[in-house]
């Protein structure tokens, strides 16, 4: 990874679900926010709130320089070729700002609900994103195509998908991660794809009430993904830190949680462990509320503001 990717991204994002159920007022107003704040990059997951490609433009057109990223669009969403003319479409509108983030991949037939809804999903992991990679790159450009093209990004964890995401595209974005896993991908990717690195956070001085908050983000993603579970018995977790909700052990390992100084040391592990960039999933009791005063005490210790203006942009600025 040379020091231009490291420096366009910036070290320091924002990963969040709380944009999919705000308005999209509210949504333009944060984004300015978050980038006048100083940080590198808005990740925006996708989930059963507002579809991938519409967050983008909306985050996109909000703001001037920072970074956008989908983390993830889910690749059982859309076609290749709807989800290929998107990116060139984004790419062409918002030039070098978007970056794809793809994902979604299933690993085992095992349905999934979300309100009594199948979560769709594709076939096998590798081969189902190996196939779906070749036919976006498959897709006739028949409008306006960006060059450079958007770079892409897998979310992989285990040791195929990592090979495939420095093999195919420009890196990874490994989410649900403790530090040892950042060591690990770097290994597995080598020294020049990009390492991307989801961090959930705590930022809250009470140990039992930040403490309690990472648990339940932890058991969650423990009982219903079996992907991540995966991943963590990889890592060397066993039945005893994920049977009867995640142990004090999984929690710390996956979560910072504390005060801004307890975060910046986190960040700077991973950081040290070879990631290039770790975006902040700030986490509290009610996961539908903006933390923006997270955000912004965050900010002040992360990272450095960028140059106040009253301007925004609008596609193709």
């Amino acid at each position: 990874m040379t020091d231009d990717a490291r420096t366009g991204l910036g070290r320091v994002g924002i990963w969040t679900f709380a944009y999919e159920g705000q308005p999209a007022g509210r949504v333009r107003e944060s984004a300015a926010e978050l980038e006048e704040l100083g940080y590198g990059a808005i990740w925006h997951g996708e989930a059963f709130g507002r579809d991938t490609v519409g967050q983008a433009w909306l985050l996109l057109s909000a703001t001037r320089r920072i970074t956008v990223a989908s983390g993830i669009a889910n690749i059982a969403f859309r076609d290749p070729i709807a989800m290929a003319n998107a990116t060139r479409t984004l790419g062409e509108a918002f030039p070098g700002r978007y970056l794809l983030g793809l994902g979604g991949h299933r690993v085992d037939d095992t349905v999934h609900e979300v309100d009594g809804y199948p979560v769709p999903a594709r076939g096998r992991a590798l081969a189902t994103m190996r196939a779906y990679l070749e036919a976006m790159d498959a897709t006739p450009a028949h409008g306006p195509v960006p060059d450079p093209a958007p770079r892409r990004v897998l979310a992989a964890l285990g040791p195929k998908m990592l090979r495939l995401a420095a093999e195919r595209t420009w890196g990874a974005h490994p989410y649900f991660v403790p530090v040892e896993h950042t060591a690990q991908a770097r290994t597995i990717m080598g020294p020049d794809a990009f390492l991307g690195v989801e961090q959930a956070v705590v930022l809250d001085t009470d140990p039992g009430r930040a403490r309690e908050v990472a648990t339940a983000h932890v058991a969650g993603y423990v009982a219903m993904a079996p992907h991540q579970q995966a991943n963590v018995r990889r890592l060397g977790f066993g039945d005893e830190d994920t049977t009867g909700g995640p142990s004090r052990r999984l929690v710390d390992a996956i979560v910072a949680y504390g005060d801004t100084e307890a975060i910046r040391r986190r960040v700077q592990e991973h950081l040290d462990a070879g990631a290039d960039h770790v975006c902040l999933q700030v986490l509290s009791a009610d996961p539908t509320a903006l933390p923006e005063r997270e955000w912004r005490e965050l900010a002040s210790a992360l990272v450095a503001p960028s140059p106040a203006r009253d301007d925004r942009g609008t596609a193709g600025s």
